[in-house]
């Protein structure tokens, strides 16, 4: 599996960085993995010589603007996503819209839409894994967002994509909102693999606290080889994974080759 960062908070090799995050996934399929906040994946992509007229498809990891304002500068594609993707929604702290620029009536009329909450096979390594159980005791257990009449949004359209490989599952994320131990525990569930070879992504870790800990705690349980912890995992955590497992930190442009 190849794996292109088109754009994530960190600039590298000539490519722009913004705050959002974009993968190229390059596998028995060719799947473009969230857009970003802008069309800087298509810019960076044009400096690493990358042509993205022949992906075979779009995959929303959810509906946040910082991985989804990118469709704005890209149509006429196949693109998979979870029903939620295209509701309003706020942060409680300003009332700001952090939601996608685009209605699910314009995603209709850009694309070939395919909305599913459960899992859907893009190939036969790969997997979108739909809507994510919420059953860790210390992930998901409070949200900074709201969504219609100011109801909690735990942002229940947040997914992954899971790839079966000899060496075991790997897993990309985009920002882990369902917690990332769910969602590999999950994608465990869905592939019928036990082994974790590698996780790829936002963790959605800010702090060096309790959550973190957990999470570390269970990727060493589980033995994950590769560890690629990128976009929304701030400083505090990253250096917490950087002494369990001597991470390497991911920036716009890097190629990742598994």
């Amino acid at each position: 599996m190849k794996l292109t960062v088109l754009s994530d908070n960190i600039a590298g090799r000539k490519c722009s960085a913004e705050f959002g995050l974009s993968f190229l996934l390059e596998e028995d399929k060719k799947v473009l993995f969230d857009l970003g906040p802008s069309d800087v994946f298509i810019r960076n992509a044009k400096i690493l010589g990358i042509s993205l007229e022949d992906i075979d498809c779009i995959v929303l990891s959810h509906g946040h603007w910082d991985h989804g304002n990118g469709l704005k500068y890209i149509k006429n594609k196949k693109l998979i996503c979870h029903p939620d993707c295209f509701i309003e929604r706020y942060i409680k702290t300003d009332d700001a819209s952090i939601g996608l620029p685009l209605t699910l009536e314009e995603a209709k009329e850009n694309f070939e839409l395919i909305l599913t909450k459960g899992p859907y096979k893009i190939s036969q390594n790969i997997v979108f894994l739909g809507e994510i159980p919420r059953k860790s005791s210390f992930e998901s257990t409070k949200t900074p967002f709201y969504k219609d009449g100011k109801k909690d949004d735990f942002v229940m359209d947040d997914s992954a994509i899971a790839i079966t490989s000899q060496k075991g599952l790997i897993i990309i994320t985009g920002c882990s909102h369902a917690g990332i131990c769910n969602i590999a525990e999950y994608a465990k569930e869905v592939t019928g693999l036990r082994k974790i070879f590698a996780v790829i992504g936002g963790f959605h870790l800010k702090y060096a606290d309790k959550i973190t800990d957990k999470t570390i705690e269970y990727f060493k349980k589980e033995k994950i080889e590769k560890i690629y912890p990128s976009h929304c995992t701030e400083l505090p955590a990253l250096s917490k994974f950087y002494e369990a497992f001597k991470i390497e930190q991911i920036r716009s442009g890097d190629i990742i080759n598994l």
